[in-house]
């Protein structure tokens, strides 16, 4: 962490502005979390997640994930069901580096449980790496040397657990460079990008859901 702001590059104090100005879907919860400290010289980090919404807060209608989500939490105020979490992460190093072609990186990462028989879909990788890609395209953000992986997550349970059903978790781990300092447009695609692993409409033409997941 930086501890004085003349110590500060004045492009990575530009790249923060940007990111104070990025507006963000009012579903997503984000916070400022500890940034990593050896990837780059500068970091910082945000955490997000989307909740489902008890009866009195006033929501749009939902579809997938999210309704059933909702539909199993049930209607309490203090329902805290969980439908997608994520990190963004912005590095920059002042030198440059060949990995990134250029002085910033954003690394992200987001979270969904999935209905697990949808576990074995073979384009559950491509739709959420599709996803990425078209959600930077429709917030005009531009960006290289863009690369991530889509993992799907089995959990099982046995013993004195065997009754929990088992879950499908998909999360995907990317990062890119984008193309100048200015990473509103970077951070408000990449919000649309959780919300729509939580299935919470709408969805941009053109872009295809992920499978639904389900809530027990």
């Amino acid at each position: 962490m930086v501890n004085a702001l003349d110590q500060v590059p004045p492009d990575f104090l530009r790249a923060l502005g940007t990111l104070r100005k990025a507006r963000c879907r009012k579903e997503l919860h984000l916070a400022e979390i500890p940034a990593p400290a050896r990837l780059a010289p500068f970091a910082v980090a945000l955490g997000a997640e989307v909740m489902a919404q008890g009866a009195g807060a006033p929501a749009p209608p939902l579809h997938g994930p999210a309704a059933m989500a909702l539909a199993a939490a049930g209607t309490g105020e203090d329902s805290d069901t969980e439908l997608a979490t994520g990190r963004f992460i912005l590095l920059h190093d002042p030198e440059g580096s060949a990995v990134w072609d250029g002085e910033f990186r954003i690394v992200t990462y987001i979270r969904a449980e999935l209905e697990p028989d949808m576990g074995n879909d073979e384009m559950l990788g491509t739709v959420a790496w599709t996803w990425l890609v078209e959600a930077l395209e429709n917030h005009n953000a531009p960006y290289r040397a863009a690369g991530g992986t889509a993992t799907r997550v089995l959990s099982e349970s046995f013993g004195t657990l065997s009754e929990r059903p088992g879950t499908i978790d998909i999360e995907l781990r990317a990062s890119w460079t984008p193309a100048t300092p200015d990473v509103t447009a970077h951070l408000e695609a990449w919000s649309d990008m959780v919300c729509t692993f939580a299935g919470l409409p709408p969805l941009p033409d053109g872009v295809t859901p992920l499978p639904q997941r389900r809530r027990n």
